[in-house]
């Protein structure tokens, strides 16, 4: 089906839904490289406005992808809810974004209507909506997510320690995570991007992140991001994993790309669950995203790059994860030219990804050949430290040594923590306070030298 509009002087055609999401979106580099754009502001704001006034139940009447060759949106299809989607089934794209924001529409409300949103439902109003709106319905829900801790509850700001090691060196590591723990970050995950994926050294790394935990009794987890089947031959050889991790897309294609399907994921969903390693909680699965994944992989079929990482959240939803992080800045300027277009990413993903329930965090960052500085990662922080993001990263000096990208440190995370009221997890807050490093859960406190000399003991640093 084709739409077309009168703006002034100029009709605007556009072929399909598909047509119309592609050039409705907020201009980013991705979608001009893929030639889907909109050639001009008047063209994208033509766009939105067809969007605007598009029922919400013409996203059912259309696959963007056929459900028989795609597996993610056999899956979209067969996990709506009709009888909830009667409740807003009345609205348009615009009317939508409408009911969003009223002060009526509460996070209770929006929970009810969850899965009766598509993800194409869900990126097609974020594509009307400005950055305040996103922020502004962002802060109204609520995704808790638990394992060894409790996670997106009011009021909380969790932390991924990101101890990365260019040669997987334990005392390298040992170091920052010594230094994230003393500075209140790692109640999110513990969690190391390996060098490799090299089974022998996951293995290692895992028994050390285990060790750490049960010696000083850290309620948190830990992960190594490795790839899925990785992480199943680690638990068949005994491994003390807590969380799998996998890269996840919104199209079958790119998530074969990964060396993934559906039905993989969920073998090692029961594998870790198996395991029974949580202690408040069972949520076992830790995934990341990224606008451009699928055009970079050729499996984008002509969609723009918001509306397909949408979908990946589906996939996500469905096995109800621990965590799930958007990694905004990290595929580079081909496909988030800036840091306006980052920004407007992570406030997009991060708004998307609650809506349909999920416990979303933000890896606020970007690659050194952006057209992007701290400064913009300052201002994407706040904002989404005011919307409530689940979690944000933690690394030393914001530089990841190993990936070669800047993101957030664990001072960023105490600025956010102080400057919005903001505490750790509960029980990390308290073990945060029992070790001396916090008091009364809000100042941070230099801990006394006899502890750091134990830590760095125990670590053997």
């Amino acid at each position: 089906m084709s739409y077309q509009i009168l703006l002034g002087k100029r009709t605007y055609q556009f072929r399909d839904l598909k047509d119309v999401m592609a050039k409705a979106t907020p201009q980013r580099s991705g979608d001009v490289l893929a030639g889907i754009a909109a050639d001009n502001q008047e063209e994208r704001v033509a766009a939105q406005m067809v969007l605007a006034d598009l029922y919400l139940s013409e996203f059912l009447n259309t696959e963007l992808i056929p459900a028989n060759t795609d597996e993610v949106t056999k899956l979209i299809f067969d996990s709506h809810d009709l009888e909830k989607f009667k409740l807003i089934s009345h609205l348009t794209v615009g009317g939508f974004r409408e009911f969003l924001l009223s002060e009526k529409t509460d996070g209770s409300v929006l929970e009810s209507i969850r899965m009766a949103l598509t993800p194409e439902m869900v990126a097609a109003v974020s594509k009307i909506m400005s950055n305040q709106d996103l922020i502004l319905v962002s802060q109204k829900i609520r995704i808790v997510s638990k394992f060894r801790n409790t996670i997106g509850l009011p009021g909380r700001l969790s932390v991924r320690l990101q101890p990365n090691h260019p040669t997987d060196d334990p005392k390298g590591i040992a170091a920052s995570i010594l230094d994230g723990l003393l500075l209140g970050s790692g109640d999110a995950v513990i969690g190391i991007n390996p060098a490799t994926d090299h089974v022998p050294t996951c293995i290692s790394l895992l028994e050390m992140l285990d060790q750490i935990i049960q010696t000083y009794q850290i309620p948190t987890q830990s992960c190594i991001l490795t790839h899925v089947t990785t992480s199943m031959e680690v638990m068949q050889k005994g491994a003390p994993l807590d969380l799998v991790f996998q890269s996840i897309g919104g199209t079958e294609e790119l998530n074969k790309s990964f060396g993934i399907n559906l039905n993989l994921l969920a073998e090692a969903q029961e594998m870790a669950l198996s395991l029974k390693r949580g202690s408040v909680g069972n949520n076992v699965m830790y995934f990341e995203t990224g606008q451009g994944s699928a055009l970079s992989a050729g499996a984008n079929f002509g969609i723009d790059q918001q509306t397909l990482e949408v979908r990946a959240y589906a996939v996500a939803r469905k096995f109800s994860p621990l965590l799930v992080n958007t990694v905004v800045g990290f595929i580079g300027p081909e496909y988030l030219y800036n840091g306006k277009q980052i920004i407007r990413a992570g406030l997009e993903d991060h708004f998307c990804g609650k809506l349909m329930g999920l416990p979303m965090g933000v890896d606020i960052c970007y690659t050194n050949h952006a057209d992007a500085d701290q400064d913009d990662m300052d201002s994407l922080l706040t904002m989404l430290g005011v919307a409530g993001c689940n979690f944000i990263m933690g690394i030393p000096g914001a530089d990841d040594v190993m990936l070669s990208y800047q993101s957030t440190s664990f001072h960023d995370a105490l600025y956010l923590r102080q400057v919005l009221g903001l505490k750790p997890a509960p029980e990390f807050e308290r073990w945060l306070i029992d070790k001396g490093i916090f008091s009364n859960g809000k100042t941070f406190l230099p801990v006394e030298n006899q502890m750091v000399q134990m830590f760095e003991r125990e670590m053997r640093i």
